[in-house]
């Protein structure tokens, strides 16, 4: 799948112009944000990028404050040079070591992820991904049954497994991310894992103990009942990829609406990676 990438340059200390501008974004189909010194870069799949869409959406900003965009046309095979020129080893709270296939192991290191960093989002180098990781440091895994919503690369599900959970279904709409999943649980050895391609429509009629959706705020909350439908009474979920203000508050109040409870949420650089607990 080929990609747009739109640098924008924002001149904000606060980070509230940088925040309207990505809520615009996401709600006419950017998928993925990165930030940068000057601002951040914004994805969204070619097939679905309108150029009179995204001049209609900024247009009103325009008027609010000055920013500036260039756009830049990035085609798979081009992705993957960037992803691996660009991919450095990565060391999580101490105990997760992530690396590429062409990176050294680390045996000192309790539990290391072998990524493959082709097109699909999700190395665990953004903010989001290195907070779920963290905060699943911290749940007992073992014999879990889990889905992994937008799982991108897989990184999410090859870190259940090797914490001992049980089945994990990982999903993503991407079939870039739904290969690249299946291919890297292969390179870590990893066999309970079952990948699919498709979004909530694609989640299995069962029941789990943990999800695991790393996304964005819009995604999220089109989502939230199907995923509170196949979480268990008492089961555990983490959202990530959207910021802390004012979007905690948001996903918090579409989580109380289908029976989530907010329990506690780490913050990186404004950005938020949040635990509820599904009411019994």
């Amino acid at each position: 799948m080929n990609y747009y990438e739109i640098s924008f340059t924002v001149e904000d200390d606060e980070g509230y112009r940088r925040d309207l501008l990505i809520n615009g974004l996401g709600e006419i189909g950017f998928d993925t944000f990165e930030e940068t010194e000057t601002g951040f870069n914004a994805y969204i799949p070619a097939d679905t990028f309108k150029e009179d869409l995204f001049t209609a959406t900024l247009n009103p900003f325009f008027e609010l404050f000055p920013f500036s965009h260039e756009s830049n046309f990035i085609e798979q095979k081009n992705w993957n040079e960037v992803w691996e020129s660009n991919f450095e080893p990565l060391v999580i709270g101490d105990k997760i070591y992530v690396r590429a296939t062409f990176h050294q192991p680390r045996p000192d290191v309790r539990y290391e992820i072998v990524i493959d960093p082709k097109m699909a989002f999700g190395t665990g180098h953004h903010q989001t991904t290195s907070m779920i990781l963290q905060l699943m440091l911290d749940e007992d895994f073992t014999g879990k049954k889990v889905l992994d919503m937008g799982c991108g690369t897989g990184i999410l599900a090859i870190m259940a497994a090797k914490l001992n959970a049980g089945n994990i279904t990982a999903i993503d709409y991407d079939p870039v991310c739904y290969e690249s999943t299946i291919e890297n649980a292969q390179l870590n050895g990893i066999t309970s894992i079952k990948a699919l391609c498709g979004s909530k429509e694609a989640i299995p009629a069962e029941q789990f103990d943990i999800i695991l959706a790393n996304i964005n705020r819009n995604i999220l909350l089109d989502q939230m009942d199907s995923y509170a439908a196949v979480l268990k009474p008492a089961g555990t979920i983490f959202f990530s990829g959207f910021y802390e203000t004012p979007d905690l508050e948001i996903i918090t109040q579409a989580a109380n609406q289908v029976g989530l409870t907010y329990i506690s949420h780490k913050k990186d650089k404004d950005w938020v990676a949040a635990k509820f607990v599904k009411h019994s």
